[in-house]
């Protein structure tokens, strides 16, 4: 008998109080990665690289501020837009898909990406909107 995982899809939403080229540029700057990437005040990103282009791969170390713990988050890159779209694969081959909605001094991001099995959708989804929210509150404070 055959099994078939149907991939769940989980997004995440916010709208930033600033133009498209900002939001870009704080999303894809790995000096400002490490300043907003984090999905709460007990854990930061201490490095990045980042090359967002189409075959281009980005890292972020993600840690625990204690030491305790830590990992590397990172991918390639499927596909790049500058101001519009980052779409890019993780090495356990998830799929990411990111868009940004310019409107004037707005910007709607848009994240959607495959779940992975270990922790709940409800988790994961959390986790990735707090990170979302640390984005803006950076991103409106600068």
């Amino acid at each position: 008998m055959e099994t078939t995982s149907a991939k769940t899809s989980i997004t995440v939403e916010t709208t930033v109080n600033a133009p498209v080229e900002k939001v870009w540029q704080f999303w894809t700057a790995p000096e400002h990665i490490t300043q907003w990437n984090s999905a709460s005040e007990d854990w930061h990103t201490p490095s990045a690289e980042n090359d967002p282009r189409t075959g281009g791969k980005f890292k972020s170390r993600m840690e625990a501020k204690d030491g305790s713990v830590g990992f590397d988050f990172e991918g390639v890159y499927d596909e790049v837009k500058p101001n519009e779209l980052i779409a890019y694969a993780m090495p356990d081959g998830r799929k990411v898909k990111i868009t940004f909605a310019g409107n004037g001094h707005e910007t709607k991001v848009t994240e959607t990406f495959d779940a992975e099995g270990t922790h709940s959708d409800e988790m994961q989804r959390a986790g990735w909107q707090a990170i979302l929210d640390n984005f803006k509150k950076y991103v409106e404070a600068n």
